[in-house]
């Protein structure tokens, strides 16, 4: 396992702190975050080499660059075998009230450049703030490197009163995603009752809650309202799993 020690300048410090991290990451087996942070810290490195003229300097942030690499290339070929075998497997527990689990937190680092198609299903898209969450799940798709195209949702009708506003605000997010070139699918079930999230890269997320795991914010100005990662949650279970195979709903 690689050492975190760089013995750098104040120049590097971001390039220390993501790489400890990756270290602390690997350390608790936590190999898919470890890998992005270790990915991350040496690209930081190499543009401290890049402007590095000493000599000496420059051989041991070479060596260092080096080890990481080798590191990180490891990883990445157990996490290939892993997701070539179907074995990989990884949960998250979201305690109550915990905070820092936006969906930009809890997605990213599975939402590569390679994502064009994503599969929602999910039977509480129904009430105001259930469509506020998932029109915001579209918002970090959009925002996102790669260029999705299509989204797939999958849920139930609202059998009360709110039916007709459930169809009429899914029908205003159809409409706003097609103004930015994204086609958004929609099919209802009364039989449904999972709920999964599956990127075409392979990637298949299931979230205890769906996407519903915020609590309602204590008041209109209060920090959390705007900002996800500050909004606390439900306690919810996140499990992560990957496919060669996407399936299709």
């Amino acid at each position: 396992m690689a050492k975190s020690g760089l013995g750098l300048d104040a120049g590097s410090s971001a390039a220390v702190t993501v790489l400890k991290r990756a270290v602390e990451l690997d350390s608790e087996f936590r190999y898919q975050s470890a890998l992005v942070c270790y990915q991350e810290g040496i690209d930081l490195l190499l543009q401290v080499l890049k402007g590095t003229k000493d000599d000496t300097k420059k051989d041991n942030l070479r060596k260092k660059i080096s080890g990481y690499m080798d590191r990180a290339e490891n990883i990445k070929k157990y996490l290939d075998q892993e997701k070539e075998d179907g074995k990989y497997h990884k949960q998250i527990k979201i305690d109550e009230n915990a905070i820092g689990f936006s969906y930009e937190s809890l997605f990213q680092e599975y939402l590569s450049d390679t994502v064009t198609e994503v599969w929602i299903e999910d039977p509480y898209i129904r009430y105001i703030h259930q469509l506020y969450n998932f029109l915001r799940f579209c918002e970090m798709l959009i925002k996102r490197p790669g260029k999705v195209k299509t989204i797939h949702l999958l849920t139930a009708l609202d059998e009360g009163d709110g039916k007709e506003r459930q169809i009429s605000g899914l029908k205003e997010i159809k409409e706003s995603l097609r103004s930015h070139g994204v086609l958004l699918k929609l099919e209802y079930s009364s039989s449904i009752h999972d709920r999964e999230i599956r990127f075409n890269n392979g990637w298949i997320i299931k979230i205890g809650r769906g996407l519903d795991y915020f609590k309602k914010p204590q008041n209109r100005f209060s920090l959390g309202y705007c900002d996800f990662d500050l909004r606390p949650c439900h306690e919810t279970t996140v499990d992560i799993f990957h496919n060669k195979h996407t399936k299709k709903i």
